[in-house]
């Protein structure tokens, strides 16, 4: 019988579930998709780009014992979806035998429920011309607030909406849906000896009702950006270095790669065989949670950028504390990698439509502490203060940590001048070990977050 594809998006993934059951399949799993995005970007107060575009697609996992194929395609035809489902099963027939591979037991799935503030109708309502207009007004502040910013990378706003469905053989079946608006802008500064700067700032929101404004994320881009003229390498020296929460979040977002199960039973991470061991100072405290819900004073709730009701696998997500005080409590695993390590899934399943699950954080932080930004610089006599990184210098077998790096001298607690074409150094290991404070300034901007940090005893190779 051929597949309806007039149906709902929910009942096309039930029918290619079906007829993948109905030719052989011994378990499988249809995940559908379909989204809407738009983008403009402004420059200059002109509009350069301006797209629109809206997808859908369809991906199957299947099995036979323990063989597994999976296939994915944006043809939702009844001849496409035929051939999706016939193209799984042939595959699977011959791929290698995988001891570990399958789907999660049917005690297993679930999903949380009440309302996480997920989607919001208000990014799908607000006209294109609104939205070009917050660009534009975010670049023209940028522009306006010194007359050495006299050019402009642009001033963007973009949105994204989607919906999923889930459903696979045991019987789970699972619905989410999820919206995203955010814009900013990126204006480029110039000193009186010609040289150029550039930075940028952004807001960004599940609902266009809880972006900032326009007016003020421009005028924090230029001074973001004009704190970087004149800036200068400095002598090689082993120092404090305090990092900007934007950077932190990336230095404990890599402690999230070396406790992916995939790294750990493939022993290609430095946090191989440390669970229960210290690998942080005792003030370290680092959390995944796909629970994470904010309760506004309007009495309304909003989801994390990383908040879900399931995982990708259909388990419910949860709050996983990576590290506590620390000491390593748990790697991050899905069903796979978890077998293979004799564990079981932390509900950390990510997967797009095709290929197997793999690995994703949910809403992943540091914990932050009790000082403000300015009391934790206050206790660093000479240092440097990270606003920018640049290359890809992380080790994550050895745990070595090499990067370009721009900022701000620290001297007497105070940033003093701008530094640039500069290179920092140390290893991971030591690094999450040697954070001897963290801020109060903890802003979730998108699914990981950090406050400003300070860690001891890094290199600045300079002049």
């Amino acid at each position: 019988m051929p597949i309806e594809v007039t149906a709902s998006l929910k009942s096309i993934a039930q029918q290619v579930l079906d007829r993948a059951l109905k030719l052989g399949a011994t378990d499988a799993e249809a995940v559908a998709y379909e989204g809407d995005e738009f983008s403009a970007l402004v420059r200059l107060g002109q509009v350069e780009t301006l797209k629109e575009s809206g997808s859908r697609a369809i991906g199957l996992r299947v099995f036979n014992g323990l063989r597994s194929a999976s296939t994915s395609s944006s043809d939702l035809s009844s001849e496409g979806l035929e051939k999706l489902v016939d193209g799984a099963i042939a595959l699977a027939r011959i791929t290698s035998e995988d001891p570990f591979v399958g789907l999660p037991d049917a005690s297993e799935f679930g999903q949380l429920e009440g309302e996480l503030g997920l989607y919001f109708e208000d990014v799908n309502d607000q006209p294109a011309a609104e939205r070009i207009e917050f660009a534009r007004r975010c670049e023209a502040a940028a522009m306006a607030y010194d007359t050495r910013i006299q050019n402009s990378g642009g001033g963007d706003f973009d949105t994204a909406t989607s919906y999923k469905v889930m459903v696979n053989s045991r019987g789970f079946l699972g619905e989410k849906r999820s919206s995203y608006c955010g814009f900013s802008a990126a204006p480029i500064a110039i000193d009186e000896h010609g040289r150029m700067q550039r930075n940028y700032w952004y807001s960004s929101s599940r609902t266009t009702r809880l972006l900032e404004s326009p007016e003020e994320v421009g005028i924090i881009a230029a001074q973001r950006t004009l704190r970087r003229l004149g800036a200068r390498p400095v002598k090689t020296q082993r120092v404090p270095v305090v990092f900007s929460p934007e950077i932190a979040r990336s230095i404990i977002g890599n402690l999230f790669e070396a406790a992916n199960g995939d790294a750990i039973y493939r022993h290609a991470s430095f946090l191989d065989g440390m669970l229960g061991e210290r690998v942080a100072g005792e003030n370290v405290t680092v959390v995944d949670d796909g629970t994470l819900v904010f309760q506004k004073p309007n009495g309304h709730c909003i989801g994390g950028f990383g908040t879900s009701a399931f995982d990708g696998e259909g388990l419910p997500t949860r709050r996983t504390v990576l590290v506590e005080d620390g000491i390593l409590k748990s790697y991050v695993t899905n069903t796979y990698t978890a077998r293979k390590l004799g564990l079981r899934s932390t509900g950390n399943a990510s997967r797009g439509l095709a290929g197997n699950p793999g690995i994703g954080a949910h809403n992943f932080f540091l914990q932050p502490g009790h000082m403000t930004p300015e009391e934790l610089l206050a206790e660093v006599k000479t240092g440097l203060y990270v606003t920018e990184t640049m290359g890809f210098g992380v080790n994550m077998v050895t745990g070595d940590y090499s990067q370009g790096a721009a900022g701000l001298w620290i001297e007497n607690g105070e940033l003093t001048f701008p530094v640039e074409e500069i290179t920092i150094a140390g290893n991971l290991k030591e690094m999450y070990k040697n954070i001897s404070a963290m801020a109060n300034d903890l802003v979730f901007r998108s699914a990981s977050a950090a406050p400003t940090i300070r860690v001891e005893g890094m290199t600045i190779a300079g002049s």
